[in-house]
């Protein structure tokens, strides 16, 4: 998954480097000099944990069987570091996935290689090529809940989250401003037919209602999970995959998605990578295995956007993913090309507001 960000004309690479929430975390794994294009490796940004284990079984092992590319991996996702790539020259990864707001800032900024030409069209689904990323599969942002804390039953949207009277307890959301922003607005009654482009004084006042009863705000998915199984938590904004896996230890664990948030990953080239040509290939690669995107899916707890994966999915599991009909009743996907002129100031202003 997902965080899961994005910029308009006149930013600067700078600003990205300030970015906030994913844009901020930082990679822990050692830096990766320029190397030979021609180099039988590929270095790919992942979210790790459970994440990367099913992107290894069903893209990156099937990809280095086809092409004889070893894939090696760091994490977490940071977009702080794939604008540093591109300033420095020094490369650590050459292909990332991005959400829908991270995909736009970065293309707009000229973070990112253009797929234009690199790929086979017959293999691309439609929509399926967005600013210069492919999309794969869709997640969502719900909201989960303890409901051993709430007999009477828990909370049903963003307004209930935020009732912190009739829902008393601890909250975690994600420190990644462009999702916490809308749901800071649909808790203040803004309907998602009027989400986007944000209104980011009524948005920054809704965040500090909420702000004193966040004890964690949250950067990696498997932090949210243990988050609420280990009850540190009595509630949390999270992604639907992380709150199912907290359900295996917590059965308590509920989610609805109602106001879900839902998004999209997105598989793209660093710019100036020495290795763009092998990321091509993986991109390509990818785009070919519908069988791959399905088991993926099915073992991310998120929808495939390719519709030949769709139909590979267990009946079961296309009743329960993010973009099954029912699960889209209520939600509303992040529109990262009407925020685009926003993002520069969405992320320095929510650091400011969260260093307050």
């Amino acid at each position: 998954m997902t965080d899961k960000t994005i910029k308009g004309r006149g930013l600067t690479r700078r600003s990205v480097l300030l970015a906030g929430g994913a844009a901020a975390m930082t990679l822990a794994a050692p830096a990766v000099r320029r190397a030979s294009a021609q180099e039988k490796v590929l270095f790919v940004n992942t979210w790790g944990g459970n994440w990367e284990a099913a992107a290894k079984e069903c893209f990156f092992d099937p990809f280095t069987k086809e092409t004889g590319i070893e894939i090696k991996t760091v994490s977490p996702i940071s977009v702080a570091k794939l604008a540093a790539q591109v300033r420095t020259g020094v490369y650590e990864f050459d292909v990332t996935t991005l959400g829908a707001a991270d995909l736009a800032r970065s293309n707009a900024n000229g973070l990112i290689e253009s797929l234009e030409g690199k790929l086979d069209p017959a293999s691309v689904w439609e929509r399926g090529l967005v600013n210069n990323g492919l999309g794969t599969h869709a997640f969502a942002n719900v909201i989960a809940y303890h409901a051993d804390k709430y007999p009477n039953g828990g909370p049903q949207n963003w307004a209930d989250f935020w009732n912190t009277e009739k829902f008393p307890g601890p909250r975690s959301l994600q420190k990644y401003a462009a999702r916490v922003l809308a749901f800071a607005l649909m808790a203040d009654g803004v309907t998602p037919d009027k989400l986007f482009p944000y209104d980011l004084d009524r948005a920054f006042a809704s965040l500090d209602k909420i702000k004193p009863h966040i004890r964690v705000w949250w950067t990696a998915g498997a932090q949210s999970t243990q988050l609420l199984a280990d009850n540190e938590v009595d509630m949390a904004g999270i992604w639907d995959d992380n709150a199912n896996e907290a359900k295996k230890q917590k059965p308590d664990v509920t989610t609805t998605f109602n106001e879900a948030l839902i998004d999209v990953g997105y598989w793209v080239v660093a710019k100036g990578s020495p290795r763009a040509e092998n990321g091509y290939k993986y991109i390509q690669s990818v785009a070919n295995n519908a069988a791959g995107l399905a088991r993926f899916c099915e073992i991310d707890g998120s929808g495939p956007m390719n519709p030949k994966a769709r139909e590979l999915v267990s009946p079961d599991f296309a009743k329960r993913m993010p973009t099954s009909t029912d699960n889209l009743k209520n939600a509303v996907f992040l529109d990262g090309g009407a925020l685009l002129e926003q993002l520069d100031e969405i992320a320095s202003r929510f650091d400011r507001w969260i260093a307050l």
